[in-house]
Parts: C-alpha cells; structure tokens; sequence
C-alpha cells in the first residue's frame, strides 16, 4: 500500500478507544451483513445498526473523541446502513429505487484491507437489485427466484432476440424516464413553495415595516402631545397663581377700606346719650 494511502486509512487502524474499536469492528460488521444476501425476517442489522448508533452517540460525548472528520465519516456510515434497511422495508421497487438514491454511502473505508468503501459497494449492489426488481415487475418474472447473474447466464444460454431486449430496455427506460419526471415535478413544487415562502416573507416584512414606522410616528406624536401638555399646565398654572393673587390683594384693600370707614364713622358720629 502507498504511504499517501496508508496516511489516509490511518484513522481507521489506530482507534483512540476501546469503544471506537468496537464500533468499528461492528461497523464492518454491519457493511458485511448488508453486503450479504438476507433473508425478510432477518433482525440483527436492524439491531446492530441501532447499537452503532448508541455507540457513536458515546463516543461523541467521550472527552477523547476522534476527530471531526473521523465522526462525520461514522455518522455517514450509520446513517446509509439505516436509511438502507428503511428503504428495504418499502413495499414497491420503484419507490425502493428511488429511497436508494437519496442514500450517500461513506467516503473511506472502513479497514485498511478495503480498496473502495464497502457501503459503495453497498449502494451499487442495491442499486442493481431494485433495477432489477423493477425490471422483473414489468416482465412479469418472479426476481426472487430467479436472481440477476441467472438470468444473465440464461438469457446468454438460450441466445435471446433483438427484439425482447429491445423491448425490455424501453420498457425500463420508461420507467426510470418516470421516476426522473417524478423527481423534476418534485422539483418544480419544492421550488414553487420556496418562491411562494419567499414572497410572503417579504410581503410580511414590507407590512411589519409600514406598522413599524406607524408606531413610530404615533409615539413620536405622543411625545410632542405630552410636551404641550405640560407646557400648557404650567401656563395654566401661573395664571392660575396670579388669578389667586390679585383676588387677594383686592380683598386686602377691601377689607382696609371697610375698617377705615368704620373708624371715621365711629369719630364723626356724636354719641348716643
């Protein structure tokens, strides 16, 4: 092995615990089992599929965990081994085929010994068997019972006609032409709803803006109210003051008036006998 590849799969080979060995041993565990031909009933992926995923949650949350990458790349793994049992557990090949997609098997293998990344290999080998899968449907042939490499040896055997394989290849060129149309109508709704989010969120945004600057301008007109109205108080205020006093500087000049006259009509006033 070339030392850039051996720097490449470093990773894999020196585990930095215990429990990260363990989950990579039953991480290659798992790519094996997928890998491999089962039976429906078949539930110990499933269960060990969901023990990796403890595992790598206790791993993430240890104080010596792998890297960034490291933990991306078993995040991706586990991620494609249990998107792939959920897409085996559809009950049409198309949609099977079209869960198949969407799945992204991990970028670097799991052991040294690996050249390509076993979940690819994975992938690829599910890939065929749903096209296949659909391939049977639409011929009306049983793909249980007769597997894909029996039906290549066969067909070779017996020397099919142009014509069936032309017919075949229509027919699954049909097929797949749907599932593309599918997804570009898919597409197309995802898009429309993004443009329609898009433009609602600017119509709200231009609504709360204008009520915004309405409620802007309104407490800024009920500063100046205030403003008015504590000026006009205080001018009210001071009259009112004034008012006060001039009433009671006149009842004092009154009152004065009132007991000089008095005096003067006590004095000039002779006395009664």
């Amino acid at each position: 092995m070339a030392p850039a590849e051996g720097a490449e799969y470093h990773w894999v080979v020196m585990a930095a615990s215990r429990l990260e060995l363990n989950l990579v041993r039953l991480l290659c565990r798992c790519e094996a089992m997928a890998a491999e031909k089962r039976d429906p009933d078949e539930w110990r992926l499933e269960k060990y599929v969901g023990a990796l995923e403890d595992m790598l949650q206790a791993l993430k949350a240890q104080a010596s965990k792998p890297a960034s990458e490291v933990l991306n790349e078993y995040s991706r793994k586990v991620d494609f081994l249990k998107g792939m049992l959920q897409a085996e557990k559809l009950t049409s090949s198309s949609e099977k085929a079209l869960a198949n997609q969407f799945l992204a098997p991990g970028r670097v293998p799991t052991t040294a010994r690996e050249r390509v990344p076993a979940t690819k290999t994975v992938h690829l080998q599910s890939r065929a068997r749903y096209t296949s899968e659909m391939r049977s449907e639409l011929l009306g042939t049983d793909s249980s019972e007769e597997p894909e490499m029996d039906v290549r040896k066969r067909t070779g055997a017996s020397g099919p006609t142009p014509r069936d394989e032309k017919q075949s290849a229509a027919e699954l060129d049909l097929v797949l032409q749907r599932h593309q149309n599918l997804q570009e109508k898919l597409a197309e709704e995802m898009l429309g709803l993004a443009r329609s989010l898009k433009t609602n969120t600017l119509a709200a945004q231009s609504v709360i803006k204008k009520d915004n600057q309405t409620l802007s301008h309104s407490l800024k007109m009920a500063d100046q109210n205030l403003e008015k109205l504590k000026t006009e108080s205080e001018r009210l205020e001071q009259h009112t003051q004034k008012s006060v006093n001039w009433l009671l500087w006149a009842m004092l000049i009154v009152v004065c008036f009132i007991f000089i006259s008095m005096i003067l009509f006590i004095r000039i006033m002779p006395k009664l006998k």
